[in-house]
């Protein structure tokens, strides 16, 4: 399930305070064919982590070809005329390392991990794919059985997850972020081997693509490595996508699903603006606050005034992402205790946000979070991976990376009345949309085969 929770966003945001540590510092460069080169030296191991971004996703697909981003990501390892189907994932094993991909709304990115003295090996794979990709039916084929079993196995047999997925279908109106990652399953099952070749053309290029590099090395070296690698692919013709504004929400909108399944289950979305698209940057940050001091750990709101101190809620969350291209949302999401209805999970959700809007939280409150921010900095250096994947997201999505060495900076610069304002101005019944989830009975099922060739979960 995608959700964004804040916890978790807080353990994947800040690099540092200070961007002019050297041992923190990011050197940046541009090929003349556009691919642009972040690289970020961490001489604690002997390990290096490579990460390809490309912009799209499924943020970029018409009606149509919903998640043809992520059948793409899978085909990705069908091979090349040097790298037959299979070589590429061989290779990297072969040589001590791990690799994997990923799709989202706003890119997809292609990863591996190895020891500092085979970074070459991960750039001439890379290089190679990027430009000369074989698409064949039969292996187009064998993926969308994988494909369409993923998404059995991921969504349509798990309540929540389907839940999820139409809450996102209509709390949108026209934004593609109405549309699931993995793709609706009539556009899955219509997919071509000219569909995917025309996708391939379009976005994968070194002009559309970022390379991020984190670890063990020299950045001269690495830059030079790219070179000899990237340099002389061709770029394609990019062409801007068209203004994808979401339509104003002039209402409540609610969608009730009957699934079998064991408990109820409420989810609650307000729309709200992300750094990419809000006027004041100081916006995204209260509402990032916000969802810290309603789901920051045990003595967050949610956890300590519904789950253990009303005793109303089996689990509350809340979350929201500030590092997203286009409008987003700000979610709550619970599951009532025996004996309480989902109206009562509801309104006690509805009484925390007033609440909020009203009184303005403690300085305790916020010194907890701000706390938070500045561990979880500390915490991501530990992690060539995710140091490496803030690079390639806030480049990706259109913010820069620069503005992440600001995230602590900013986050400990809000006040209570900004969390307040916030609250009020976002946090409103015309901004909202609600699911339910009816459990029906559950009827006993075949066990399913195991999916074959599944590389990740999204």
């Amino acid at each position: 399930m995608k959700f964004k929770f804040l916890f978790v966003a807080l353990c994947c945001l800040p690099l540092g305070v200070n961007s002019a540590e050297s041992d923190n510092k990011v050197y940046e460069k541009v090929l003349k064919n556009g691919l642009k080169i972040l690289i970020k030296a961490d001489h604690r191991s002997p390990v290096v982590v490579t990460q390809i971004w490309y912009k799209v996703g499924s943020s970029y697909e018409p009606n149509g070809i919903t998640g043809i981003s992520h059948m793409l990501e899978h085909m990705m390892f069908k091979g090349t005329e040097k790298y037959p189907a299979g070589e590429f994932s061989k290779i990297i094993a072969e040589n001590g390392g791990n690799e994997n991909a990923f799709t989202g709304q706003d890119y997809t990115a292609y990863f591996q991990t190895l020891e500092k003295s085979r970074l070459e090996i991960s750039f001439k794979l890379e290089a190679d794919r990027m430009r000369n990709l074989h698409l064949l039916k039969e292996e187009l084929v064998k993926e969308l059985e994988v494909v369409t079993e993923e998404r059995r196995m991921r969504t349509d047999d798990k309540p929540r997850s389907k839940t999820y997925e139409q809450f996102m279908a209509i709390a949108f109106s026209n934004s593609p972020y109405k549309n699931p990652v993995i793709g609706w399953p009539t556009d899955i099952a219509a997919y071509t081997v000219e569909d995917l070749e025309a996708w391939y053309q379009r976005w994968y290029a070194p002009n559309n693509a970022t390379l991020v590099v984190v670890g063990d090395i020299d950045p001269e070296e690495v830059f030079s490595l790219a070179e000899k690698y990237f340099a002389n692919l061709k770029p394609s013709e990019i062409k801007p996508l068209k203004p994808q504004t979401e339509m104003e929400q002039q209402g409540v909108r609610t969608i009730t699903l009957k699934l079998p399944a064991k408990l109820p289950y409420l989810i609650m979305g307000y729309k709200v603006p992300v750094l990419n698209t809000v006027e004041d940057d100081t916006e995204a940050y209260a509402l990032e606050v916000l969802a810290g001091i309603l789901d920051g750990g045990n003595s967050a709101r949610l956890s300590k005034n519904l789950v253990r101190g009303q005793q109303i809620a089996v689990s509350a969350s809340a979350g929201y992402s500030l590092i997203s291209r286009l409008d987003d949302l700000f979610t709550f999401s619970a599951t009532p205790v025996e004996g309480k209805t989902i109206t009562e999970l509801e309104t006690a959700l509805k009484a925390e946000i007033k609440l909020l809007q009203t009184d303005l939280v403690s300085d305790e409150e916020l010194q907890r979070i701000k706390a938070q921010v500045l561990a979880s900095a500390v915490y991501e250096r530990d992690s060539n991976f995710y140091q490496a994947m803030l690079l390639g997201r806030f480049e990706t999505v259109g913010i820069g990376w620069q503005e992440m060495n600001y995230y602590v900076e900013k986050v400990n610069k809000i006040t209570a009345k900004q969390v307040r304002d916030v609250a009020i101005k976002y946090l409103i019944e015309d901004k909202l949309s609600i699911a339910y989830l009816d459990p029906q009975p559950i009827t006993k099922q075949p066990k399913s085969a195991s999916i074959a060739g599944v590389r990740h979960a999204n």
